[in-house]
């Protein structure tokens, strides 16, 4: 990771201002007098590149910490995330919980620099917008939901993540199967004779090997967010569309620190990367089934990157719950948890019971026999 120089602010060029980073505009806001300012050459950092996993678990150097900027940090004492702003701002309340339970946190170690960053797309506008349509199209969810969920209230966070990328050559050995029939003979619950095709496999031993690159293995390393709500508004295009870190995507916007570290994240994507590299590994046994799969596999070329993505959080109480929504602040994906309003279950499940005695009346009056008639003699399969 290349060194970036610290900077506290970014300056409006027509009037000295602070300036903030826009995501509609994809430029530098000034708030005072309205010029926008692309980010600076300079500013936009260099070519960023894997970093090499063993190298980085031994040790990184003072020169990949921090922020580059200065940044104050709170920690929720509800969910346990710790948010990092600019000291200008005064934090009221947990972005991710809406708890009031925030303290201030001193660094025990500087964090390592995120080496890139997928800048915001998406302007606060459009996603208040988004999550209303969202509200309207939960029909099991309370009329009022709109309004009690003071969408108003929506926050721009950077959300910390870890990729990593490794090469893995694995050799494995199983019992494949085919499946072949035979016919046998039995007798029926009426004492008859019948005959059935019953299924067989023939057993014999098979061997293969495998190569396969892992790209980009996404690890949340988010205390705040939901992680089942995040990885359903994922992707993010992590590969192609990631930008070099720079101070100024987050000038004016709130970032997540990470708490999972870069060991812990490290550890989790080899059991991911372990447990897919078995599945592959299944889908060249060949037969039409297979058992007793053994799998060595070996890791090399391991890389990592910490990376910054955009989320829209919106946490709001009903009634003695908290909610939390969130919107992929590139692509707009929206996933969320909300109320369910028991009027409404309730006249779903009176409609379904009214739609099945409906129909058990239809049924009762076909089969009703004509006068002096008998009903025919139906033998139900057992």
């Amino acid at each position: 990771m290349s060194e970036v120089a610290a900077r506290s602010k970014f300056n409006c060029p027509g009037c000295g201002a602070e300036a903030t980073w826009n995501p509609a505009k994809q430029l530098l806001v000034c708030a005072f007098c309205g010029t926008n300012s692309p980010m600076q050459p300079a500013e936009a950092g260099g070519e960023f590149a894997e970093n090499c996993l063993v190298t980085a678990l031994r040790s990184i150097g003072d020169d990949q910490r921090g922020w580059a900027t200065e940044r104050q940090s709170v920690k929720c004492q509800s969910c346990q995330a710790i948010t990092v702003f600019e000291p200008s701002r005064a934090a009221q309340r947990c972005d991710f919980c809406g708890s009031a339970a925030i303290i201030p946190v001193e660094e025990q170690s500087r964090p390592i620099r995120p080496e890139s960053v997928l800048e915001f797309k998406l302007d606060e506008p459009a996603v208040r917008d988004a999550i209303r349509a969202w509200y309207g199209s939960r029909w099991f969810a309370p009329n009022n939901l709109g309004k009690r969920a003071l969408t108003d209230t929506v926050h721009g966070i950077y959300i910390p993540y870890w990729t990593f990328d490794a090469q893995v050559a694995a050799d494995w050995t199983a019992m494949s199967g085919d499946y072949y029939y035979e016919t046998e003979s039995y007798t029926d619950s009426q004492g008859r004779r019948q005959t059935r095709q019953v299924r067989k496999t023939r057993w014999y031993p098979s061997s293969g090997h495998l190569d396969h690159f892992f790209n980009d293995e996404l690890v949340p390393a988010t205390r705040g967010a939901d992680i089942e709500l995040l990885r359903k508004v994922e992707p993010f295009p992590t590969t192609s569309d990631l930008k070099p870190y720079d101070a100024g995507f987050l000038s004016g916007w709130t970032v997540e620190q990470y708490q999972i570290d870069l060991v812990a994240a490290a550890g989790h994507a080899r059991e991911v990367m372990e447990a897919k590299t078995r599945t592959l590994c299944a889908g060249q046994v060949p037969g039409d089934t297979h058992r007793d799969l053994q799998v060595a596999a070996d890791f090399s070329a391991q890389t990592f990157k910490h990376i910054l993505v955009p989320v829209w959080m919106l946490a709001y109480n009903y009634g003695r719950q908290t909610h939390q929504v969130i919107v992929n602040g590139y692509t707009g994906a929206i996933a969320g948890k909300y109320p369910k309003s028991w009027i409404k279950i309730s006249l779903l499940i009176f409609a379904i019971l009214a739609v099945i005695a409906t129909i058990a009346v239809v049924v009762n009056r076909r089969g009703t026999p004509p006068a002096g008639g008998e009903m025919p003699h139906i033998e139900l399969p057992i």
